[in-house]
């Protein structure tokens, strides 16, 4: 079984790699439309519209690892404050920067070096001001209590080892009224063991998620209110053996198991008006 550091590790050098592929030879790491990621793993493939992509530099379309959409989803109104859990390459930063205009800001946290290079330099292209990417783990956000409106997420909190952590975090730096509003993996019944047990599956957007009702109650448990789940992409066998190639398991005999157990999800959830966390409550 492999420990929670061993699991981040594998994280930060899987996404570490990513973006150096994508700023080293332009390989695309499939997140975007049709044309440049057509073909690409079904979880991140086709998740932005062409007009989303043509108002963002290519590499930080070509960066994205997400599994949807939260920009788009997401109720973004200008002069809000957005924090992106995991921003990767930049690409839901930018593109919620543009939403919240300029009297708003988006921030965006990450821990791996080689993605936060990638975004600073997509932001640069981009010519987006009211951007600023922040070193760090999503289980420690370095912002202050009650300062963000809106927090967003793209296929990271399951990549988390401590996700109650993630939870109550994110529950502490959103002002009292603010709203959760992630994209992530959910699954739907017993995962098998061995996809459980593979570490480089974690960095996959796979092995890490949670069960729905496991998912809604954590979040829960961290104050929040009004929590929803939305399927946006429930993936078949075939999506999973795609998904899964290369990972030194049985393929033929896990993709049957695993046929409608994962989806891509969109998670809401409000912080109470009144600010009160799981600690006043009862």
């Amino acid at each position: 079984m492999s420990t929670n550091a061993e699991i981040k590790q594998v994280v930060k050098e899987t996404y570490g790699q990513a973006a150096t592929r994508v700023r080293s030879s332009k390989t695309s790491c499939c997140g975007g439309g049709s044309g440049a990621n057509a073909g690409c793993d079904p979880i991140t493939s086709d998740l932005y519209s062409d007009e989303e992509g043509a108002s963002i530099p290519e590499n930080a379309l070509r960066a994205s690892l997400g599994c949807g959409n939260p920009t788009a989803l997401a109720q973004l109104n200008p002069g809000e404050t957005v924090l992106d859990l995991g921003s990767g390459g930049g690409i839901d930063v930018l593109l919620s920067a543009r939403r919240v205009g300029p009297s708003g800001k988006a921030y965006g946290l990450d821990m791996t070096d080689e993605m936060l290079a990638l975004a600073h330099e997509n932001q640069k292209k981009a010519g987006v001001e009211n951007v600023e990417f922040l070193r760090g783990e999503i289980e420690s956000i370095p912002l202050p209590d009650d300062s963000v409106d809106v927090i967003i997420s793209n296929c990271v909190i399951n990549l988390s080892v401590d996700k109650d952590k993630v939870f109550r975090e994110a529950f502490r730096v959103l002002k009292p009224g603010g709203r959760l509003a992630v994209s992530d993996i959910v699954v739907r019944g017993e995962m098998p063991p061995e996809v459980r047990r593979s570490a480089e599956l974690w960095a996959g957007c796979i092995a890490g998620a949670l069960r729905d009702t496991e998912y809604i109650a954590k979040v829960k448990a961290a104050g929040f209110e009004s929590v929803e789940i939305e399927p946006t992409r429930v993936y078949t066998a075939d999506d999973a053996r795609q998904s899964l190639s290369g990972q030194g398991i049985d393929i033929d005999r896990i993709a049957p198991q695993v046929d409608g157990m994962f989806m891509s999800a969109f998670v809401r959830a409000t912080k109470p008006a009144t600010g009160r966390g799981p600690a006043s409550r009862g």
